[in-house]
Parts: structure tokens; sequence; C-alpha cells
């Protein structure tokens, strides 16, 4: 037997004053239904499931569930019964609850939530109390060691939060967080099997959403399984919530389950359970009950107690809940609009200070509500039974009660340390219209939020104080900062957390607050840093009319920051636009200007568009360049710098085929990054795509796709890095593709100039398309995407390569299987269908040598991938295009490399150098089993029982042990595209006994025709 573990959650009785007060509390209430602890009625399947989930999570493997359902209709009454039945097992019950605060969340507090009794008791978990990160976050505090770090181009634009006058605390980041969250669970979990709930996760903030897709993706095991609630009525097209949930469902162990509404028969069973301790309860009764709940187990319980009590039956649910509100003394009344205007759970301490009764008054009217069901004992004061019956009461407040009672806890909040959060803060008076303290608050809240991690909370803050800005008069002051200044700190903190077209708007937002009479520096400031951002959202040639801007409003003599940064910024959209003398002219200004002003930072960000620009640069000379870059950026602490800096050493290497060591540097770069707490701001971004394209190329395809979903949300514009994953999906033949590839098409026509996005999804539907068979779908992709590709890009789309050459892998298929066939007309077609792909292919080479140079390793890879391809096509697979295609992938791409070996040993077979096919189809088996590539293996095997190739212990098929002698010649001309008669002429049989053989063949191979039997009979390898 299982020793029962310690209680980790309040199950006691709620205790006023003595035990002896308390029941003579109980002694004189009326007689209702035991909500509590009545048997739960018509969730027998879903109980059933839950527990099996725990049964195997108890065994050592972790299982999650997401429980969705309509407000009321039962989530908390099963998740009642299933912590009762886990611990009743020996399984230790964490329970965390979310809170709606508004827009905005306070970041992890259902983590807090759940912790706090591990918390309570340092002897379960004894590594907690050492860790700092872990102290923090249980004590409710800032996570101190975070760094606050400027995240804008120039070290002039902004302030970062917390402002200067602040103390800057250090950040290590969220991976650190979320992994010692991780850790604290685990080691709990090593002693007694763990059941986490979290309740009402609509309500979560964003980083507690990211925490919770962490922890689900981390723990896979280990003994602990969770249960994650959400009201599916709440989460509208745009909740938050949505994308999380899908990208939740679709991880190893977790699953959905939804709450249905209960049948009218079950709620009239629990109608009738519910008020047998009541007397007899009328039929007519039960049958009102039943129509007006429609299968809301709440709603029934609640219409219920109305009508027991004697109350006249409401019309609406709202009219029940408040009619049972009515009921109770004026002070638990009271007791209730308070602790509805605070939330839905609500601090005893709290409630003593705003609710205006005194001591013994107060416990009165608390036991009243409590012993009434409104309001549940929770470890630190009190929370709704349900949410619904806090918004009745809350939505039953004249207007000016509750603003008093939001004004009467802002003060309580405000004069009272350790309280409540800047979060809670803001929110009361906001909703009491003290505006200038909701300011004050919010951006009190922007730098807690900096603190400890959370950058979206931050910028929802900092926007929040945006929106007060013009109704306070003392805006400024309070801020220590005017609005110009504000929206240049909110667009950097937008661009910290990859939110780019948000940065813009915020940017265009200054500038046409500052006019065109504002101070010449300002405006410049504001331009070249609008130019930064647009240039991160595609639009070149916009980025380079804002740098303009910014040159022609401030003088080049006498230098000043300003000035260079202008100069900087134009030679980078200069260069973008292939503009290059007037790129050269802006970067040679902005160097001798950044040298003479000591400017490291402009300096490092103009030497890297310099050296980006000029592609017959000797490699020792750009990397001696980008050293002294890297030491100036680092020097100079401006972290977007840095990033660039090391994106573009991370990119020469990898442009060079050195992708081993691309990869050290993007792992350098990610590291440094989530140190900083800037993983999804653009750089960052580019360095974890890279990186996950890398780990792909190399043959580490689990680190690969781990890399890919390290967290749960990423932004818009940092789609590509997510959809990278498909690679490794695709390529390994997952379902589970089709999910992510539905995910990335969505997003595709809202981020219409996200070249990399469509890039990386196109050459996924290519590689799935062609591994179906359906090349008709492979070229429409390739076409269209290739189009798509030259309109964005004027010169450099030498990623059509790749489309094509993976398009042309089908449509040569096609064309070869009609070649053997004997079917010329089929073969004619499909060389016409790859013949325009071949032109796109060549014409990109072309436009790029002339514009651009000469390719890198890769694209010199996939242009020998199109030759191949193209010679298949037109009929004449060479072995030397195909040994050229696999040398040209040997420079680390070992899965291309591969895929080249297959088909160099299809075209050595067909040449009779078995032993050369062989050989490498051997090798290229190798890879494939390792990487677990099942498509190429499952091509690599039918192509050694094909040619009966001793390759990976792959059987062969004796044709003599299916087929007759003459069953085995007639199969060998059905090969070859023969009719019956031309079978009979050529072996001197009639043609109706051909006909008989042939029937007999598609009778042995279980085909449907002649054309499927020569595929399997191919596949088996008995054509020889």
């Amino acid at each position: 037997m299982v020793p029962q573990p310690p209680a980790l959650t309040l199950t006691g009785s709620f205790m006023v004053g003595t035990g002896s007060d308390l029941s003579e509390v109980r002694a004189t209430i009326d007689v209702v239904p035991r909500w509590d602890d009545a048997p739960m009625v018509g969730r027998a399947s879903e109980l059933a499931h839950l527990l099996a989930r725990l049964d195997r999570a108890a065994s050592g493997r972790t299982s999650s569930v997401v429980l969705a359902g309509d407000a009321g209709v039962g989530k908390t009454r099963l998740l009642d019964e299933l912590t009762a039945r886990a611990a009743a097992r020996g399984v230790r019950v964490l329970l965390g609850h979310c809170v709606d605060l508004g827009d905005v969340g306070l970041p992890y507090l259902p983590f807090v939530d759940l912790l706090r009794p591990v918390a309570a008791d340092p002897e379960l978990v004894p590594a907690a109390a050492s860790n700092p990160v872990l102290a923090a976050l249980l004590a409710g505090q800032p996570v101190s060691s975070l760094p606050v770090l400027p995240v804008t181009e120039g070290r002039d634009l902004s302030r970062p939060l917390p402002h200067r006058a602040a103390p800057q605390p250090v950040d290590d980041g969220r991976l650190q967080l979320f992994e010692s969250v991780a850790g604290l669970i685990c080691e709990l979990a090593s002693s007694t099997p763990l059941l986490i709930v979290l309740e009402d996760v609509h309500w979560a903030d964003r980083s507690s959403r990211d925490l919770l897709r962490y922890l689900l993706a981390r723990l896979v095991d280990v003994p602990v399984a969770v249960v994650a609630s959400y009201r599916a009525d709440d989460l509208h097209r745009r909740h938050p919530l949505r994308p999380l949930l899908a990208e939740l469902v679709r991880l190893p162990g977790v699953e959905r389950l939804e709450l249905a509404p209960l049948p009218d028969s079950e709620v009239g069973t629990l109608v009738r359970r519910l008020a047998a301790g009541a007397g007899s309860l009328p039929e007519s009764t039960v049958e009102d009950v039943v129509a007006r709940a429609e299968g809301n187990a709440f709603y029934a319980e609640e219409l219920l107690a109305a009508g027991l009590h004697g109350e006249a039956l409401p019309l609406g649910l709202t009219d029940v809940l408040l009619a049972r509100v009515e009921q109770r003394s004026p002070a638990a009344q009271q007791v209730l609009r308070t602790a509805a205007v605070a939330g839905r759970r609500v601090r005893h301490e709290l409630v003593a200070a705003v609710g205006e009764l005194g001591g013994g008054e107060l416990e009165e009217a608390l036991a009243e509500a409590v012993h009434h069901h409104l309001l549940v004992v929770s470890d630190d004061g009190y929370r709704f039974r349900h949410a619904l019956l806090r918004e009745a009461v809350l939505a039953d407040l004249l207007p000016g009660e509750r603003v008093r009672l939001h004004a009467a806890i802002a003060t309580y909040l405000a004069r009272e340390p350790g309280a409540g959060t800047a979060a809670e803060r803001a929110h009361h008076a906001r909703e009491s219209n003290d505006l200038p303290g909701a300011l004050s608050a919010s951006l009190e809240a922007a730098t807690a939020a900096c603190c400890v991690g959370a950058p979206a909370e931050q910028l929802q803050y900092l926007e929040a104080v945006l929106a007060l800005w013009s109704a306070v008069p003392d805006a400024a002051e309070r801020a220590g900062r005017d609005q110009v200044a504000l929206l240049l700190e909110t667009a950097a903190a937008a661009r910290m957390v990859g939110e780019l077209h948000r940065a813009v708007a915020l940017l265009r937002s200054a500038l046409d607050l500052l006019g065109t009479d504002a101070d010449p520096v300002t405006r410049a400031r504001v331009h070249y840093t609008l130019a930064q951002a647009m240039v991160r959202v595609e639009d070149l040639t916009g980025a380079h009319r804002e740098s303009s801007a910014a040159m022609a409003l401030v003088p080049a003599d006498p230098p000043s920051e300003v000035r260079t940064w202008a100069a900087a910024t134009h030679a980078r959209m200069a260069y973008s636009l292939m503009l290059v003398d007037e790129g050269d002219a802006a970067a040679e200004e902005a160097l001798t200007a950044a040298d003479a002003l000591g400017l490291d930072s402009a300096w490092s960000d103009t030497a890297v568009s310099q050296v980006r620009s000029r592609q017959d640069t000797d490699a020792a000379a750009v990397q001696r360049r980008l050293d002294e870059a890297l030491m100036r950026a680092s020097r100079s602490g401006d972290v977007d710098v840095e990033m660039r800096v090391l994106f573009n050493r991370a990119t020469f290497a990898f442009e060079d085929g050195r992708i081993a060591e691309s990869l050290d540097w993007t792992r350098r770069a990610t590291s440094r990054a989530r140190e900083l707490g800037m993983e999804w701001s653009f750089y960052p971004a580019e360095l974890r795509h890279l990186q996950v394209t890398a780990l792909y190329m190399l043959g580490h395809w689990d680190e690969s796709l781990a890399e890919a979903d390290l967290l749960a949300r990423v932004p818009e514009m940092a789609a590509h890095v997510r959809a990278a994953g498909l690679l490794v999906q695709v390529g390994r033949g997952d379902a589970e593709a089709q999910q992510r590839l539905a995910w990335a098409r969505e997003l595709i026509p809202r981020l219409n100039a996200h070249v990399l996005l469509s890039l990386v999804t196109a050459a996924a539907e290519i590689d799935l398309a062609a591994w179906a068979g359906d090349a008709e779908a492979a070229v429409r992709i390739a076409t269209d995407t290739s189009r798509r590709l030259q309109l964005l890009w004027e010169s450099d789309h030498l990623g059509v390569l790749r489309l094509v050459a993976s398009a042309l892998h089908p449509v040569a298929d096609a064309a070869v299987a009609a070649r053997l066939l004997g079917d010329t007309g089929a073969a004619r077609r499909w060389t016409a269908t790859g013949e325009p792909l071949v032109d796109i292919a060549r014409s990109a080479v072309a436009g790029f040598r002339e514009q651009v140079g000469e390719m890198g390793v890769e694209g010199t890879a996939w242009l020998a991938r199109v030759e191949a391809e193209t010679a298949r096509l037109r009929g004449d697979a060479t072995t030397e295009l195909w040994r050229a295609a696999v040398e040209a992938f040997g420079f680390g791409h070992v899965y291309e490399e591969a895929r080249s070996r297959w088909r160099l040993a299809e075209a050595l077979l067909a040449c009779d150098d078995r032993a050369g096919a062989a050989e490498q189809a051997g090798l290229a088996h190798e890879v494939a089993v390792r990487l677990g590539a099942v498509p190429l293996r499952t091509a690599l095997e039918a192509l050694s029982r094909r040619g009966r190739l001793d390759v990976g212990g792959v059987r062969t098929v004796d044709v003599s042990a299916v087929m007759t002698p003459r069953e085995a010649e007639v199969l060998r001309l059905l090969a070859q595209g023969r009719t019956n008669r031309q079978i009979g002429a050529e072996l001197y049989i009639s043609e109706k006994t051909a006909s008989v053989h042939v029937s007999n063949i598609l009778a042995k191979l279980g085909a449907n025709g002649r054309t499927e039997a020569v595929a399997i009979a191919a596949q088996r390898g008995m054509l020889v």
C-alpha cells in the first residue's frame, strides 16, 4: 500500500472562533443541498478516463489532459472528485487557480498558487529553498537575478525598464525559471506520484501559458499527471489561449477532453439527489429545473437552491444567483460585494480592512456566506464557489458602489506593504477611475514584469500607460519621461518580444505626435528607429525612405550621435536595395564619426552592413572585421547590435558550408539571448531558425525539433522558427506534420512579406507531396511560391532552387514510370510539366550571378540536384550528375546527401553496377535508419528488393516462389507495357491464355489492375 502523502490542499473545516461556535452555526442554518458532498452524476466515463491517465502517470509515464467545458458544466466538480480519488490512492495533489485581472494577468500566478504548499513545507523539496529563482517566485517577489538591458538599436533611443532612477536587477532569463520549476516538480514526484490541477487557464497570463507549454513538453517519463481546465465558451476567435491549445494537443501524452452538457435524464437524477434531504419535490419542479438548466449542472444546482428556499424561480440565471445572495443578511451581502470586486479569490485581511464590518459581525457574515455555499474557504482566504456567482454579484452593483469598492481596495493595497502586486493595484485604480494611480501602478507593474522575465506583460502594461496618458495631466511627471520617449520605450519592448508590426505602429504614432515642427534631432531619432523596425518586416523601400528622412534632418558636421546612427542605418537600407554607392558613402561617414565619438555599437552595426554588401571580400578579412565588430558591440553593451554580429558570424560560416561552426555560433547567441530575456526579438529569432536548420542538416533531428518547439508561443514574425520543425516531421513521415502545415498556411496570408515562413512551409509541402507521389501538387506549390519569392526578393532568391529540385522529384518519377509502361505520351506530358521548373531554377541562378556573384555551397548543391533531376526527367539518369549531387551535399547536409545517394544507387543499378548500387544504397539506408526518415528508408528498401541488393538486411522475394516460370515471363512483359495480344504473340500463346496468366498474376499480388501489379512486383523485387 502506498503511504498517504502529506496534505497539500486545505480540505478541513473552516473554523470561526472555536469548534463549538462552528457547531452552533451549522445547527441553525436552513437545510440546503450539500453540493460538495453530493454524489457526482453523469461523469463516470470522464472520471474513469482521467483516473486511467492518473494510473498511467503513476506507472512512470507523464500524462496530461486539457479539460474543456462551458462555464458551470461541471469541470470543478469533476476535478474535485478526481483529486479526492487521487489522494485516496496515495497521489500528492497540487492545485493552482488562474485569476481574471482584466486585460493582463499577474505573471506565473497559478504556479505560485499551486507551489505555495511546497514553500510552506521546506522539508518536501529541500533544494527549492536554495534555488534563488524558485525562492523569489514562491515568495511572490520578482526574480531579482534577471538583467535589465537596452533593447534598442542605438543607446540613446529610450530608457529601458526599470528607468534609470531605479536599481537595475539581474535577469537569468525565463528558461532558468522554467527549468527550476520543472526540476522542482520532478523532485516532488520522485517520492510520490503527483497530480497537478490548473483551473481556469483561459485567464492565465502569457508567461504562465508559456510555462505550462514548456512543462508539458519537458515532462516525459516522470510520475506526473497534469490536468488543465478552461472555459470553452470564453474562447473567442482571438483568445490568446487558442494557439496554445492547438500546440498542446499535438504533444505526445497530451489530450483534450471535452465536457459536454449533461443529458436531461442525468440532470433530473442530479436534481433529485440534491433535493433528497429537503423532502418531496414536485416532478413539475424537477422538469422546470431540467428545462432551464439545459445540461449545465451548476445552473441546475442554483435553480434548485432558489426553489428550495421558496424563491420564485427567476427568468434567468443571474436572477437565480442573486436571489440566493439576497436571502443572506446585509452583512453577508456586503462581504460578497467586497469579495466580488476583489476577484474570484480574496484574502481575509482585505475583506476585514475594506468591508466596514466589525470583528464579530465580519466572522458571522463570512460563516453565513460559507455555510450557504456562496463562498468556499481557500488556504489564505475565500473564493466564490463559482465564477458565475461572482460575476452576477459584480453585475448587480451600482456603478458608484463598484467604483467606491475598487477605490477602497486600491487604497488598502497601496497602504499595506506586500498586500498586493502592482498589477492588482493598477486594475483596481483603473476601475475606480483613479487614472493617475492606475498609470503609476501600471508603470510599476511593467517594471516588475521585466524583472521576472515576462516581456509580453511588460509590453501590455506599457501600452496601458499609453492608453491612460491623455487622461492624466501630470503623466509625464509621473512617468519620468515624455510621451514620445514612452512610445519609443514601448516600441523597444514590442521588438523585444518579436511584435515587429506593433513596434512599427508605435513608432509611426511617435512621428505623428512630434509633427513637422518638433526638434529635428528627436524626429531623426524616431525616423531611423522606424527604419530599423521596417526592414525587419521586409519593407525595404519604406525603411530606406525613413533613413533618408533621418539623414536630411541632422547635418553631418559637426558629428553627432544621432547623425552617426542615422548614417549607419541608412547604409544598411541602401545596401539592402543594392544602392551600393549610396550605402558606401553613408557607411564611411558612420564609421568615421563612430570612431571620433567612441560609438562602438554604431561602428559595429555599420561594419556588419558593409561586410554583408561585399560578396567578393577575402574570407579571412571578413572574419577579422566581424571579430572586431563583436568585440566593440560587446564592449558597448548594445545587445541588439551584439546579436546582429553573432547572427552574421553564424551566417557566414553557414553559407561557407561550415555547418558545425555555424551551430556553435547560434548556440552561443541563443544562450546569450535567453540570459537577456530577448529570445524572440528579431536576431535571436533568426539565430534560433538558423540553429534549427543547422541541427536538421547535421542530422540531429530530435534536437532540431525540440529547439523549434522550445517555448509555447512564438510571435508571428518568428513563426518560421516553429515552421522549420516541419522539415523533420515530413522527413520522418510524421502524421502531425499536417497540423503544423495547417497552422503555417493560416499565417502566411497575414504575414504577406514573411519570406522565410513561405519558403520553409513550401519546402515541407513539396516534400510531403513528393513522398505521396502527387506530382501536380508539388509543381503547383513550387511554381506559386517561386513567383512569390521573386516578387519579394528582387535579386537573391536562390531559395527557389530547393523548391524546384524537390518538385522535380515526383515529376521525374512520373515520367520514369510512364516510360517503364511504354506510355510515351504520358512521358512527354510529364517532361513538359517539369521543364518550366527547370527554367525557373536557371533564371534564378543567372539573376543571382549577375547581381550578387557566385553561389554558396548550399546553393551549388541544390543546383546540382536540379541538374540531376532534370536529366532523370528527360530519361538520362547519368551517374555522373548524381555523384556530383552527392559530393555537393557532402559539406554537411546529411539527409540530402543520403537522398542523392538513393538516386545514385538507382542510376548505378540501371547501368548494372550492382556492387556500386549496393554501396550507395547501404550508406543512405544507414542514415535513414539513424534519422528515423521513414519515407526515405521505405524507398531505399523498395530499391533494394527491386534490384536484389544486400542492403540493411532487406529481404527480397524470389519470383519463382510466387510465380510459375510462364507467369514470370508474362509479368516481365507486363512491366514493359505489353497488351495481352502482344504478350501472346511474343510468347507464342493465345491472347486468351495470356489473359488467364495476367488474371493469375493480379490475384497472387492482390492488385486491382495491371499498373498496380507492376508497381507491387517492382517494390517486392520481383522484376529482374
